[in-house]
C-alpha cells in the first residue's frame, strides 16, 4: 500500500529568483517572487503574512509568532524556524531541507504537499492539524505530537520518532519505513498505517499492551 500512496507535489519555482532585503515581517504582508538569504527574523510578531514563490536559505525565523501563517511554493534551505509559533498556518507545496524546527508550534494547520528532508523537528507540535501528501525524510521525531491530527497519505521515513504522540489521531494510508518507534504514545491511533514488518516485530509488546494482552511467563 505505501508505495501506490502519491508524494508531496514539488514547489513550482523558477530557475532564478531575485535576493530581497526584509528587514521585519509586519501584519497581512507579503513576500513573493524573491530569494532571501543569510537573513536574521528573530522573533517577529506578525499576523497573515504569506510567503509565495520564494526560496529561502539560511533564514532564522526562531521565537516569532506567525499565526495565519501562509506559505505557497516554496523551499527552504538550512533556515532555523526553532520555536516558531503557527496556529492555523496554511503551507502548499513546500521543501524544507536540513533545517532546525525544534519545538516548532503549527496547531490547526493545514500541511499539504510538504517534504521535510533532514530536519530537526523534536518536541515540535501539529495537534488539531490535517496534513495531506507529506513525506518525512530522515528526520528527527523526537516527542514531537500529533494529538488528534489527520493524517492523509504521510510517509515517515528513516525517522526518529522516539516518544512521539499519536493519541487520538486519524490516519489514512500512511506509511512507516525504517523508523524508531520506541515509546510511542497512542499506538491505538495507527490503524490505517502500514510498516515493515521487523518495526512490527519490535513492537509486539507495544500492540500487546494497546489490546490488553497480559504476556504469560513460560512453564
Amino acid at each position: 500500500m505505501p508505495n501506490a500512496v502519491p508524494g508531496p507535489r514539488e514547489p513550482r519555482l523558477p530557475t532564478q529568483l531575485d535576493l530581497s532585503e526584509v528587514a521585519e515581517l509586519r501584519h497581512d504582508a507579503a513576500v513573493k517572487e524573491a530569494g532571501l538569504a543569510d537573513v536574521s527574523l528573530v522573533d517577529q510578531r506578525a499576523k497573515g503574512v504569506a510567503f509565495e514563490t520564494v526560496r529561502l536559505s539560511n533564514v532564522d525565523l526562531s521565537g516569532s509568532q506567525l499565526e495565519d501563517l501562509r506559505m505557497t511554493d516554496a523551499a527552504l534551505l538550512r533556515c532555523n524556524l526553532a520555536n516558531v509559533q503557527a496556529r492555523r498556518a496554511s503551507i502548499t507545496r513546500v521543501a524544507v531541507e536540513g533545517s532546525r524546527m525544534t519545538g516548532i508550534s503549527a496547531p490547526e494547520a493545514r500541511l499539504g504537499d510538504l517534504t521535510l528532508r533532514d530536519c530537526r523537528i523534536d518536541l515540535a507540535s501539529f495537534g488539531f492539524s490535517r496534513l495531506e501528501r507529506v513525506t518525512f525524510e530522515d528526520c528527527l521525531l523526537q516527542q514531537t505530537d500529533f494529538l488528534e491530527a489527520q493524517l492523509d497519505a504521510v510517509r515517515f521515513h528513516r525517522c526518529d520518532l522516539a516518544r512521539a504522540d499519536f493519541r487520538g489521531a486519524r490516519l489514512k494510508a500512511c506509511g512507516f519505513r525504517r523508523c524508531n518507534l520506541t515509546g510511542l504514545e497512542g499506538v491505538g491511533s495507527l490503524r490505517g498505517a502500514a510498516m515493515e514488518w521487523p518495526n512490527i516485530v519490535e513492537m509486539a509488546g507495544v500492540w500487546a499492551a494497546a489490546l490488553g494482552i497480559e504476556i504469560l511467563d513460560p512453564d
